[in-house]
């Protein structure tokens, strides 16, 4: 590989593929929670977890690090970081490892991750507006399916899937739109960030 060619891969913006990981993983899973899709679908959901959801973005963190992009690191890290912990719940009560997941405590480890979405929001809103909704819609689908699980509410989960695909429709957009903007500048519009410095 020469320099050059070295170089233009080191400077290759990694956030579509983590976008995507994230998107399409998340797609799949709120299709279940909004009851578009059986329980039994959680079966494709957990090796999709595992390599698109989690894998997938852990690479993509640790290229944002190299990059010098604290958000980035943080925001691929910590979700790559959430579809091994969902993987790792459902894979231990498949092998009998514990009888069973409460829902209550699964309710509050979703409600710890809208807090971790909420702060992380905050830095979105000074990236794009498309970014700004993902995380705003993340945030509200945690909430809602961390409540609905602590009540045992059907309803509430639907919601929560509901909030979940849209975060996900969000967070596909956006990544479409860096790899069609990487190919011929400013096609596609993300929307200004907020509080940006002047």
């Amino acid at each position: 590989m020469t320099e050059n060619t070295l170089e233009k891969v080191m400077s290759a913006d990694p956030a579509p593929l983590g976008l995507a990981g994230f998107a399409f993983t998340t797609f799949l899973l709120s299709f279940i929670n909004a009851g578009f899709i059986g329980s039994d679908g959680v079966g494709v959901v957990v090796p999709l977890a595992i390599a698109y959801g989690g894998l997938a973005q852990l690479i993509t963190g640790s290229w944002e690090m190299r990059r010098g992009n604290t958000f980035g690191f943080t925001a691929f890290t910590s979700y790559g970081s959430f579809w091994m912990f969902y993987s790792i719940m459902i894979i231990m009560v498949d092998l009998h490892l514990v009888p069973s997941l409460p829902s209550v405590a699964v309710g509050w480890a979703l409600i710890l991750w809208g807090i971790f979405t909420l702060y992380m929001w905050v830095g979105a809103m000074m990236a794009s507006l498309t970014l700004n909704l993902t995380f705003l819609f993340l945030f509200m689908a945690f909430f809602t399916l961390g409540t609905g699980s602590i009540y045992s509410s059907m309803a509430l989960t639907h919601a929560g899937g509901y909030f979940g695909i849209l975060a996900a429709a969000f967070a596909a957009y956006t990544s479409f739109a860096i790899v069609i903007n990487s190919l011929r500048p400013d096609s596609i519009p993300i929307g200004p960030g907020m509080f940006k410095r002047k």
